[in-house]
């Protein structure tokens, strides 16, 4: 079969290989992947810039048909539709941090399209608890959002309370940002979201989506923008979505007294600030990295009461032969979500 594979560390090295089909083991899943969608992670692998362990298959968001399980599978049959946790592809199950859910910082995680086999192919072999039944009334494209979905949730809904009426500064359409856009938007939330001139599809999505205001930061000065809308005060909470630098800046600028900074860009290098703006304003800043159990349980609630935006948010969809073009789109920001398909399968 076909593999989008990251054959050496290194800026580049993506080519669309040959590999076997894989082996189902006894507590194995086989899924053939309808649809996977390419992450800003899977960019930042592209220019070197997030570790990964090569030779690797890529893609971590992922929908499909289960095709084969092994005889300790439990509650996971063949024929069932289902969506993908990716980034606990293993864990040792025992640290103080897998028992409480937050595989993202247990010592020993591998995760799906970085440390091991990922989704950019016909065929990946996954475990139990990686698997998630798509709800009735959501496509397989819809449920290869699950996992930005699951990042944008652990945002939104887990880190702090959100309040309606609150004003909201929101860096980075991307597809996480937009479904973080979505959620505050439900909340009754005022967001102003800011990109460049090199997000303005983007940011027609983020107008189209309930947002306040759109500002291309090349055009507009946003510590101007965000005094005028909110009178001088600064918003009541920023989401740093872009992992621009210069965004963190502005963002941490921009907040207001005692208010809120929430972090889920990658910068992918070290930033300068002046770290004294957090003192002097009392503010509290979050971090968001992934999700974890807690969230995936509310991924298929949300998921299937909203699954026509979601739908929205998918503008592209290639076979996985034009993985380039695909990639370049992403890349030069014209798109909203983007899913590949192996060539023929498309559902």
């Amino acid at each position: 079969m076909k593999a989008l594979m990251k054959t050496r560390t290194g800026y580049g090295n993506l080519e669309l290989l040959d590999i076997p089909e894989p082996l189902v083991d006894a507590a194995g899943i086989l899924i053939q992947v309808h649809y996977a969608g390419i992450c800003g992670t899977d960019l930042h692998i592209l220019h070197g810039s997030y570790n990964c362990s090569p030779p690797i298959v890529l893609g971590h968001e992922c929908a499909g048909i289960v095709k084969a399980v092994g005889p300790l599978v439990n509650n996971v049959q063949v024929h069932d539709r289902v969506m993908l946790l990716p980034a606990n592809g293993w864990t040792c199950q025992q640290c103080d941090y897998c028992r409480k859910g937050y595989y993202m910082f247990c010592p020993s995680r591998r995760g799906l399209g970085i440390n091991m086999h990922g989704c950019f192919t016909k065929y990946v072999v996954v475990k139990e608890d990686m698997v998630f039944k798509v709800p009735s009334g959501v496509s397989l494209r819809e449920a290869a959002l699950a996992e930005p979905l699951a990042c944008a949730l652990q945002a939104v809904e887990e880190l702090t309370p959100i309040n309606g009426g609150e004003k909201v500064l929101l860096s980075g359409p991307g597809p996480v940002g937009l479904l973080c856009l979505m959620m505050l938007v439900e909340k009754g939330c005022s967001v102003i979201v800011s990109g460049t001139s090199q997000d303005a599809f983007r940011l027609d999505l983020a107008r189209q989506f309930g947002a306040a205001r759109v500002v291309d930061i090349w055009q507009e000065n946003i510590l101007e923008v965000v005094s005028e809308f909110t009178g001088g005060y600064g918003v009541d909470i920023v989401f740093e979505c872009s992992g621009a630098p210069s965004a963190v800046s502005a963002g941490l600028q921009a907040v207001r007294k005692m208010g809120r900074y929430i972090q889920l860009g990658i910068l992918g290098s070290e930033v300068e600030l002046d770290f004294d703006t957090i003192l002097f304003k009392q503010l509290q800043v979050f971090g968001s990295y992934g999700h974890s159990l807690n969230t995936w349980r509310k991924v298929p609630e949300w998921m299937n009461r909203r699954a026509d935006v979601l739908s929205q948010l998918i503008t592209h969809v290639f076979p996985l032969s034009q993985w380039q073009q695909a990639f370049d789109l992403c890349e030069n920001k014209q798109c909203g979500k983007v899913l590949l398909y192996y060539d023929g399968d498309e559902m």
